[in-house]
């Protein structure tokens, strides 16, 4: 996160799925993203949270904890999500049958949804406008199938296509102006180039999870 507003600060989340992944999300202070039905189904990732100054360290086959001295007056991990109320899911690919990404991106969201009882806001965005209706069509038709998979029949959808603007910017507008309180995206995104990882902190004002292929 290498440019900031002068008020903003930056800090990181770590958490780890059942495999011991490192995620990475990030925030900032200044406010309190079908494949056919015969294709895989993706299972989300079950996350859990470990404070900056609590984190586990595997070294040689041995988990380290470092721990502070007020770590006893700490929450539990699961307070971090609990507050979550509202989760914005950016679709930035131009798969009509969405990227890998994007399926993991869908699956974690409605996990945590369903978890948390949070509601959801999908929003497209392309820079440029798209010369096939079809191939779009069959990319919302996608997203309401995996959204659906995850228990989700309504969910609230947006689309900013051909307005010229960079994804991160327009993710940075909806979120602030629906409020939502967490963006969920897969480090896909930031893999192709849709999304600048030096401007999430800059134009996004709220945290920001993403996942790991």
């Amino acid at each position: 996160m290498a440019s900031l507003h002068s008020l903003a600060a930056v800090s990181i989340i770590h958490t780890a799925d059942l495999k011991g992944t490192s995620i990475a999300a990030s925030s900032c202070s200044s406010s309190t993203l079908l494949h056919p039905l015969s294709s895989l189904r993706f299972k989300p990732r079950e996350l859990s949270i470990f404070p900056n100054h609590h984190r586990r360290v595997a070294l040689k086959g041995r988990a380290i904890k470092a721990q502070s001295s007020k770590e006893a007056n700490l929450p539990p991990a699961g307070d971090a999500f609990s507050s979550i109320k509202h989760l914005l899911l950016p679709v930035i690919d131009r798969n009509p049958y969405l990227s890998e990404g994007t399926r993991q991106a869908a699956a974690t969201t409605t996990s945590l949804a369903n978890k948390y009882g949070a509601e959801i806001t999908v929003v497209v965005i392309d820079e440029e406008k798209r010369e096939s209706s079809s191939e779009h069509e069959t990319q919302v038709s996608n997203i309401r199938w995996h959204l659906a998979e995850g228990g989700f029949e309504e969910f609230k959808l947006l689309e900013r296509l051909g307005e010229g603007k960079k994804a991160t910017a327009v993710i940075g507008e909806v979120a602030d102006e629906l409020g939502t309180e967490m963006v969920v995206m897969s480090m896909e995104a930031i893999h192709s180039k849709f999304i600048d990882a030096n401007l999430l902190a800059e134009f996004i004002p709220c945290p920001v999870l993403l996942l790991p292929l």
